[in-house]
């Protein structure tokens, strides 16, 4: 039963004297039956308390099974903190959220499937199921697709606690019910096609379970064919693609300083778009020329020129554009289809996968606010949803340069021009803040670092009894969903990644669409 505690910093409970205090764990859902309210609430921390410290200094002799008989639960006795999250007045009412509390000595009991169910819903067009509750394998938390695609997401966890796989069974489901198009880069080939999990079996990819749904573009075709993986499209740039602001995003990895990026900014604006080409091939009189008529510095235009010899060995920059990728990618998301780019020996390389995520979602995101601006004004179709997913995402969204990538202003600007973000993580310390605010739903594994629990926890409320339960999340298939996408906080033991899932997602259906009009889905329902 309910015996102190309060609205801001949780609810105490006592628990009965035959309850066993090691069937409890924190992320455990629990029901506070008030008068006139039934409080839904999570198990936050677990204390053992009694009602007299000297019992610490001098344990009883509980070998007398009639002394322990006494002394548990009552001067010994279990207490449990619950954070209160969602109030349902009358059954059947929609839960909303808790602005009081319950009185005291009001009684607690452990929410059951139909509690659970009463809160996530079921599974339907908008919902989607990614796993189940904590000692509640018989149901299911279900996430709201579409509010999930309307803001920005993000997948954290440390290094090895299945990010990849967690950011697969969200993909399948936005591709499975149409709620978006996605642009994947992938940086080590672990969405497009089979690969295998780290017990050694094999499993499919998004290209496998979606077929006609889902293209890969490589920018590795020797990769690609080496892992007999198929592919669509090959993906290259030309150095005359390439503009002094991508470089921006790569001040860090490519250890670049700002007279070498002013530097690159006068040579564009001298020499014109083969301004890269032009500083690789110069000539000492060239460069002595150049150095003359500008206020360069020699020190820096010699460091940045050593710097840009690294593009030589990347084998997907041309001297001169050979097709335009941008044009292909776009052409893919028009037809409802999603995007893979797999990386192949590139992954490896952070500096590539920073130029190419860069420059492709530059371009793609100037094509998607022109055509929202021109449906506005002709009343047109607006352009589908797409949903851009990328990994090491601090090192596009650090604070020093958040403001200025194209990849801060997604964040940002939200759903304006149909366009958010799906960042993958174990390092959410290092996203700037303000674009950490703009993350809708917050889908986070297994954190031991302090900074980064904060991060993650910024701006929930309850947080402090969230953080508890984030700490001790195991290592595999637990994660903590908060945010838009859910009605409360969640510690969910995700879906296997596995034959189950495949049949739930793979077949072919009208729900696959990706309807880019409310009057085509309210058409579509009537159907």
């Amino acid at each position: 039963m309910v015996v102190g505690g309060s609205l801001s910093k949780g609810l105490d409970v006592k628990l009965d004297s035959d309850a066993s205090i090691e069937d409890l764990a924190v992320g455990r859902y629990v029901v506070i039956q008030g008068r006139q309210k039934k409080f839904f609430s999570m198990v936050t921390d677990i204390v053992l308390d009694n009602t007299n410290a000297e019992i610490m200094s001098a344990p009883p002799d509980l070998s007398d099974p009639f002394l322990a008989e006494i002394y548990t639960g009552t001067a010994a006795y279990g207490t449990v903190h619950v954070a209160p999250m969602l109030a349902i007045e009358h059954d059947g009412d929609e839960p909303r959220p808790v602005k009081t509390v319950p009185s005291h000595f009001t009684p607690v009991y452990n929410a059951t499937a139909e509690d659970v169910n009463t809160v996530f819903g079921q599974e339907d067009e908008r919902h989607f199921n990614v796993g189940s509750p904590l000692e509640l394998e018989e149901t299911q938390v279900n996430l709201d697709l579409q509010r999930l695609v309307e803001r920005s997401v993000g997948v954290f966890g440390k290094s090895g606690t299945g990010k990849s796989f967690l950011t697969r069974v969200i993909l399948a489901g936005v591709i499975e019910r149409g709620k978006a198009v996605n642009l994947v880069f992938d940086m080590h080939n672990d969405y497009g096609w089979k690969v295998r999990d780290e017990a050694g079996h094999e499993v499919k990819g998004l290209k496998q379970l979606f077929q006609t749904r889902v293209v890969i573009f490589t920018l590795d075709e020797e990769s690609s064919r080496r892992r007999e993986a198929p592919y669509d499209h090959v993906v290259t740039l030309a150095y005359t693609d390439i503009e002094p602001q991508d470089l921006a995003m790569l001040r860090e990895t490519m250890d670049l300083s700002d007279p070498m990026i002013d530097a690159a900014y006068v040579l564009r604006k001298r020499v014109g778009p083969g301004w890269i080409q032009w500083l690789l091939s110069a000539s000492a009189d060239d460069i002595e020329t150049m150095l003359a008529s500008t206020s360069i510095n020699a020190a820096s235009l010699a460091a940045l020129t050593r710097r840009l010899e690294r593009f030589e060995r990347f084998g997907f920059l041309r001297p001169q554009r050979e097709g335009d990728s941008v044009q292909q990618i776009i052409h893919m998301l028009d037809q409802g289809k999603s995007v893979v780019l797999e990386f192949g020996r590139y992954g490896n390389a952070l500096e590539a996968y920073i130029l190419v995520a860069n420059y492709l979602t530059r371009r793609i995101h100037h094509l998607y606010v022109q055509r929202m601006e021109e449906s506005l004004a002709a009343g047109g179709r607006e352009p589908a949803q797409l949903l851009i997913t990328i990994e090491e995402a601090h090192k596009f969204l650090d604070p020093s340069i958040a403001r200025q990538t194209i990849f801060g202003t997604i964040a940002r600007e939200m759903r304006k021009y149909n366009v958010t973000l799906l960042v993958v993580d174990q390092r959410p310390s290092a996203i700037d803040e303000e674009v950490m605010s703009q993350i809708g739903t917050r889908v986070t594994a297994l954190l031991d670092n302090e900074r980064d629990i904060a991060a993650v926890l910024t701006g929930v409320s309850g947080a402090g009894g969230l953080r508890e339960v984030l700490a001790r999340l195991n290592t595999k298939q637990e994660a903590i969903i908060l945010g838009h996408a859910v009605p409360m906080p969640v510690v969910v033991h995700t879906r296997d990644w596995g034959p189950e899932l495949y049949a739930a997602v793979s077949g072919e259906s009208a729900r696959g669409e990706v309807f880019r009009s409310t009057e085509e889905r309210q058409g579509r329902r009537r159907l």
